[in-house]
């Protein structure tokens, strides 16, 4: 409104106030959501490491050379970023391959409004060095709880980077109970014979409601 109402503003004034407006806008939904949900931090889920590389910065057009899996992903839609903690579906029912389609699981079945759908793009998206033994760390802001966590990581031989992630891809290598409200938990893992690229991905059941966080991590073997 102040940008209307002061018409004495030259042009160049007017172009930096829609610049404001539009930066502010753009925050709008990351504080909107940010007290609600969660991800893993450790190895970072594919749209929480592009917050946490470009959060600041995402504007920058060296992503498109240095980071171009987040790169696309800012582009198709920064909300996705933004909302690094909101990637989650409703009324699952514990039936995940039927609400989560092959091709689907980081975007958790193209889940609200398809807002995540560019996390299931096929690249060479940054990873994060990883032993065998390893553990999964997740940041909880509402203190949901856990009815469980389950996490799989890709067959020996998969290529995230040139082949879409399906169900028949993953190796449930660790299965908790239930948790009780915090913001923090951790989930050890412990694997053999993976070299490489992988994707570690976590699925959370949240204890407050049927609500489950399909998390896709990028991840590499030493």
């Amino acid at each position: 409104m102040i940008c209307h109402d002061r018409v004495n503003l030259g042009g160049w004034a007017l172009r930096l106030c829609g610049v404001f407006v539009a930066a502010v806008l753009c925050l709008l939904p990351w504080t909107g959501t940010a007290s609600a949900h969660g991800s893993v931090v450790d190895p970072a889920s594919r749209n929480y490491g592009c917050w946490l590389r470009w959060g600041d910065d995402f504007q920058n057009p060296a992503m498109a050379q240095e980071d171009p899996m987040c790169w696309q992903a800012w582009q198709a839609d920064p909300n996705a970023m933004w909302n690094w903690n909101g990637l989650y579906r409703n009324g699952s029912g514990g039936n995940f391959p039927a609400a989560v389609p092959d091709g689907q699981l980081c975007s958790g079945g193209r889940t609200e409004s398809g807002r995540y759908n560019s996390l299931d793009t096929v690249g060479a998206w940054k990873t994060t060095d990883i032993t065998g033994d390893f553990t999964v760390k997740l940041y909880d802001q509402a203190s949901h709880g856990a009815d469980y966590f389950q996490v799989y990581v890709t067959r020996q031989g998969f290529d995230p980077a040139t082949e879409a992630l399906t169900w028949g891809d993953l190796q449930l290598v660790a299965e908790t109970g239930s948790y009780g409200p915090s913001q923090d938990y951790e989930i050890p893992v412990s694997t053999s014979g993976l070299s490489g690229r992988h994707v570690v991905y976590t699925i959370w059941q949240a204890s407050h409601m049927d609500q489950t966080y399909f998390l896709c991590s990028d991840v590499n073997f030493t």
